[in-house]
C-alpha cells in the first residue's frame, strides 16, 4: 500500500523490539487500536508497516539496505521506547531508527517540519511505554539531537514502571492516563505532522538547508518575539528605570496573546548591552521576531525609537520614531504594542484586545512612580522593598484607587515575607490591597498570581492551583505562575502535570538559570535524582558558586548515594556562602549523613528553626536530617509541618526519599501518610 504522499511508500512506520511484543502483546494491541483511531481521524486511508515476525526488524530479504531502503521511505515514524529499545546492539535501534533520522534528514522535507500552527515537529514520534533510565534517555537524545518528545503509555504507581494498558485505572496511575485518550493523542499528532507535510513545498536537502531559519535551527513558533531592553540615551544614567520601565510594560501587553510566544523580562534583560545582532540573539531564544529601541528622557520631554526586525530574513517590518512628553508616553506604547500586532497578522480577541489596550495608569506622574518602584521591587532587598513601598503611595497620593499600583504594594508584602520579616502581617497586609485589585479588575492576571502566593504561604495549595490557573488564563505567558504552578504540582505529587509548565518556562525564559531550579526540583519530586543533576548542573554552569544550585546538586548526589560529590560541594558552600541558610541547612546535612548528632544538632539556633518552618519545603529537609540521626519525634514534627503546608507529594514521602527510613515504620508516621494519600489522591488539578 503506497503513502497519501506521492513518493512514499508507507504513511506511517512502527519500529520496536520483539520482546516487547511478547506475553501481553502490548505492542500489537498498540497498532490495531491506533488503526481504528485513525480510520476516525483521516478522510484518507493511512497506511500502516508493522513487521510482526518473531525477530528484531526486517527479515523479508537478506539484504537489510534494500528492504530498508524500501520500507523506511515514511511519512511518520514512530519507535515504541521501551526500556531494552535504545540498544546499539539491536536491529531496531540501528537499522530502522538510526537509519530513518539519517534518510530523513536528506529527503524532501527533512526530519523537522513546519506544522501549521507554526510550531516546528519531528517525524519522529516516539511512544513511551516506560521511563528510561539516564544513559537510555541520552542516548535517544543524541540521536534526534533534541529533547525526547511524544505520547507517554506509561503506567506508574509507587514501586512500578509498566506500559499502559486499556485496563488499568488512571485514578491509581501516578501519570492519571487513560489508554483511549492517549491513542487518540497519538492519532491527532501524526494528522498535524501529516497536515504539516502535505502543506511544505518540497525542495532538496540542499535548498532546505539554505531556507531554514537562524543558521538550520528550528524556530519554537512562527509568531515568537523577544523585546530587548530599550536603551537608556538620556545624559543621566539614573533615568535607567523608565527605559527598563517601558521594557517591561510592553512584555507584560504582548504576554496576553495567547497566540504569540512571547520572551519573559528576565531572559530579556540578559541581553542588555549585548554585543551581539538581533539574528545571533534570535537564535539564541529560539524566536524569530526581535523588537529593540531606545529612549532618550529629558524632564518632561521624551522620545522613543522603536524597530520590529525579521530574524530568519534580517529585514525591518518597520521603525518608528515617537517624539513627545511624559502624557504622549500611553500613546507611544499603545502604538509600539499595535504595529506588532498588525505586522504579524495576529487577530486579537475581545479580551486580549481589552488587556492590551487599557490603561490601569492614566497619569504620567504616577506612572514614573510606578517604574520607579519596579526597579527597586526587581532587587527585593529589605531597604528596596521599602523604597519601592514609599513609592507606591506616592503614586496612590497622585491618583488615588488603582489596580496597578495596588499589585505592586501586594506583591511587596509577599517580598517581605520571603525576607523573613513578619508572616502574618505582611500576609494580611497583602491580602488586602490584593482585594482592591480586584474591586477594580476581576480578570487581572497579575492579581490572581499575587492571590496564588499568599494561598501556597497558607499552606493552601489546592486554592493556590485553581489562582495560577487563573492567572495564565488571562496571561499565558507570565513565567512567575508558570513557575511556582510546576512547583505546587511537584510538590503535591503531580508531577505529570508540572512536565508541560517547565517546557514552556525553557520556551519564554529559556536564559534564566532559576529554571533549571524548577527542572531539577520537578525531577527531585519525581525520583529521577541522576535526571535532576543534569538539570541542576546547567543551572550552576550560568550562575558559578551559587549556594541555592550547590545546595540542591548536594542534596541530588546524596540521593544517588555519591556521598563524595555530597560532602565536596557542602564544603564549598560552607566556605563560599558560610552566612546564608544554605550553609546552615547543608552542615545540618552533612553532619546528619555523617552520623554526628552532637554536632548537627549544634549548627541549629532557635531563629534558623523559626525561618525553616515558613515554607512547605524546607520542613522536609529538616525532616531528612532528624530522620538520619534518629530524633524520630522531631523528624515527624517537622513533617507534619511540611504536610501542614502543602507538601503532599505521596511517593516521594513514601518511596522515593531514602533518608527518611528511619521513621517509616513509626505509627505516627504511617497515620501522616494516610492522610497525606487522601490529600493526594483527592488533590484537584
Amino acid at each position: 500500500m503506497s503513502s497519501i504522499i506521492e513518493g512514499y511508500n508507507y504513511d506511517i512506520f512502527i519500529s520496536y523490539r520483539q520482546k516487547d511484543n511478547k506475553g501481553d502483546r502490548w505492542v500489537s494491541e498498540f497498532v490495531e487500536a491506533l488503526k481504528g483511531e485513525l480510520e476516525s481521524t483521516f478522510k484518507e486511508d493511512i497506511s500502516v508497516y508493522f513487521d510482526i515476525n518473531p525477530h528484531d526488524g526486517l527479515l523479508e530479504t537478506h539484504d537489510v539496505e534494500a528492504s530498508l531502503k524500501d520500507k523506511l521511505k515514511c511519512l511518520v515514524f514512530i519507535p515504541i521506547i521501551s526500556r531494552t529499545y535504545c540498544d546499539p546492539k539491536s536491529f531496531a535501534w540501528e537499522h530502522e531508527f538510526k537509519a530513518f533520522v539519517e534518510q530523513a534528514s536528506k529527503d524532501q522535507f527533512g526530519l523537522k517540519i513546519k506544522l501549521p500552527n507554526g510550531n516546528v515537529a519531528s517525524r519522529v514520534l516516539p511512544i513511551r511505554i516506560h521511563d528510561l533510565d539516564a544513559d537510555d534517555l541520552n542516548l535517544c537524545e543524541s540521536v534526534l539531537c533534541g529533547v525526547l518528545r511524544g505520547v507517554e503509555f506509561i503506567y506508574k504507581e509507587p514501586g512500578v514502571n509498566k506500559p499502559l494498558t486499556v485496563d488499568d485505572d488512571e485514578k491509581k496511575s501516578l501519570n492519571n492516563t487513560k489508554y483511549r485518550i492517549q491513542i487518540n493523542k497519538t492519532a491527532n499528532a501524526i494528522k498535524e505532522v501529516i497536515s504539516g507535510l502535505k502543506k511544505e513545498p518540497a525542495e532538496s536537502a540542499s535548498e532546505r538547508k539554505k531556507s531554514l531559519s537562524i543558521e538550520d535551527k528550528p524556530l519554537t513558533k512562527e509568531k515568537s518575539i523577544i523585546v530587548l531592553p530599550f536603551e537608556n540615551m538620556s545624559s543621566d544614567p539614573e533615568q535607567e528605570y523608565f527605559s527598563d520601565g517601558l521594557t517591561e510594560e510592553i512584555i507584560t501587553d504582548l504576554s496576553h496573546i495567547n497566540d504569540l510566544l512571547v520572551i519573559s523580562r528576565n531572559s530579556a534583560m540578559t541581553f542588555k548591552g549585548t554585543k551581539k545582532n538581533t539574528k545571533e540573539i534570535a537564535r539564541d531564544v529560539n524566536v524569530r521576531y526581535v523588537l529593540e529601541g531606545s529612549v532618550r528622557k529629558s524632564g518632561n520631554n521624551l522620545r522613543i525609537i522603536a524597530q520590529l526586525i525579521d530574524a530568519i530574513t534580517d529585514t525591518h517590518l518597520w521603525a518608528e520614531k515617537y517624539n513627545g512628553t511624559l502624557d504622549d508616553v500611553f500613546d507611544i506604547q499603545e502604538k509600539v504594542s499595535r504595529s506588532i500586532v498588525d505586522a504579524l497578522k495576529i487577530k486579537l480577541t475581545i479580551e486580549e484586545r481589552q488587556e492590551i489596550f487599557a490603561r490601569p495608569i492614566n497619569n504620567p506622574a504616577a506612572y514614573e512612580l510606578h517604574f520607579r518602584a519596579r526597579h527597586e521591587i526587581w532587587h527585593s532587598t529589605e531597604e528596596g522593598l521599602d523604597r519601592a513601598l514609599n513609592l507606591v503611595n506616592k503614586g496612590l497620593e497622585i491618583i488615588g484607587e488603582n489596580e496597578i499600583l495596588y499589585a505592586d504594594a501586594g506583591q511587596i508584602y509577599i517580598l517581605y515575607i520571603d525576607t523573613g520579616i513578619r508572616k502574618e502581617e505582611n500576609l494580611f497586609k497583602a491580602g488586602e490591597y490584593i482585594q482592591k485589585v480586584f474591586a477594580l479588575n476581576p480578570r487581572s492576571s497579575n492579581g490572581h498570581y499575587l492571590r496564588g502566593m499568599i494561598s501556597r504561604k497558607k499552606g493552601d495549595t489546592q486554592e493556590a492551583v485553581k489562582e495560577f490557573k487563573q492567572s495564565l488564563s488571562f496571561a499565558p505567558n507570565n513565567p512567575d505562575s508558570l513557575a511556582w504552578l510546576s512547583w505546587v504540582y511537584s510538590h503535591s505529587g503531580k508531577v505529570t502535570k508540572a512536565r508541560p509548565l517547565i517546557s514552556r518556562l525553557h520556551e519564554i525564559d529559556l536564559l534564566n538559570p532559576v529554571n533549571y531550579l524548577w527542572a531539577g526540583l520537578l525531577e527531585v519530586m519525581d525520583g529521577k535524582f541522576d535526571t535532576a543533576l543534569k538539570e541542576l548542573n546547567k543551572g550552576l554552569k550560568m550562575v558559578k558558586e551559587n549556594p541555592i544550585f550547590q545546595y540542591w546538586i548536594a542534596k541530588g548526589s546524596a540521593y544517588t548515594q555519591n556521598y563524595e560529590e555530597a560532602f565536596k560541594l557542602i564544603n564549598q558552600i560552607e566556605l563560599q556562602s558560610p552566612e546564608t541558610i544554605w550553609a546552615q541547612l547543608a552542615t545540618f546535612f552533612k553532619f546528619s549523613l555523617q552520623n554526628k548528632k552532637y554536632e548537627a544538632l549544634q549548627t541549629l539556633p532557635e531563629d534558623f528553626k523559626s525561618l525553616m518552618k515558613e515554607d512547605e519545603m524546607f520542613p522536609i529537609w529538616m525532616a531528612e536530617s532528624y530522620s538520619l540521626i534518629n530524633e524520630k519525634k522531631e523528624a515527624i514534627d517537622w513533617l507534619e509541618n511540611g504536610v501542614k503546608s502543602g507538601f503532599i507529594n505521596y511517593p516521594f514521602l513514601m518511596e522515593y526519599d531514602l533518608f527518611l527510613e528511619n521513621i517509616r515504620s513509626e505509627d505516627r508516621f504511617k497515620k501522616l501518610m494516610e492522610h497525606v494519600k487522601y490529600e493526594w489522591e483527592n488533590f484537584e488539578v
